[in-house]
């Protein structure tokens, strides 16, 4: 469950992403015993005086990282997965826009987890695929989860106005509100 300053959609999106920051430079259970340095990224991320990554970072991660499924790690029947499913309609420009459509949406999926993950989200998924598991959310691979991060944040803050005219859109967020707003907004 994330922190009481998360109140919108987009202060969700932040704080996954400085959990994904903090397990990087702090070891895989940062959020637990580095909490503080999880907020200030957080607050940094709110306030505009720390910035994300341009997703181009996470492209060459994926161009230069071994060919493996993200999901499992096998090295047999990989194709492209969109994180974010090529079929989200949010508008009509949506078939043809690079954010959905390039590599920026895009990493290495085995054919059986590919299939296994349809058109559903990227922590449904997760959620579906760890069920005993009430953290799934830090077993999702960093790689995965920044570029279906930024990939979200694109496609909600450019083609909709869920980030300005909602803001607060549940009492207790948690991330798989990520995936059902997109289930919603982008009728997959």
């Amino acid at each position: 469950m994330p922190d009481r300053d998360v109140r919108t959609l987009q202060d969700l999106i932040w704080y996954q992403y400085a959990k994904i920051i903090a397990r990087r430079a702090l070891g895989p259970d940062a959020k637990q015993e580095h909490y503080g340095f999880v907020k200030q990224t957080l607050r940094g991320l709110q306030s505009g005086k720390k910035q994300w990554s341009d997703i181009t970072r996470e492209d060459w991660q994926l161009v230069e990282s071994e060919k493996q499924c993200v999901y499992c790690g096998t090295i047999d029947n990989l194709s492209r997965e969109h994180l974010v499913p090529k079929t989200l309609r949010i508008n009509d420009r949506c078939p043809t826009c690079d954010i959905i459509q390039s590599i920026h949406n895009q990493v290495w999926s085995c054919r059986p987890c590919n299939s296994q993950k349809g058109t559903m989200g990227l922590y449904a998924f997760f959620a579906k695929r760890l069920p005993s598991d009430r953290k799934f959310y830090d077993r999702i691979p960093p790689l995965a989860e920044k570029k279906y991060l930024k990939t979200i944040y694109e496609c909600l803050g450019k083609c909709t106005s869920l980030f300005s005219d909602v803001p607060q859109l549940w009492k207790q967020p948690d991330v798989l509100k990520l995936d059902e707003i997109l289930q919603n907004v982008g009728r997959l």
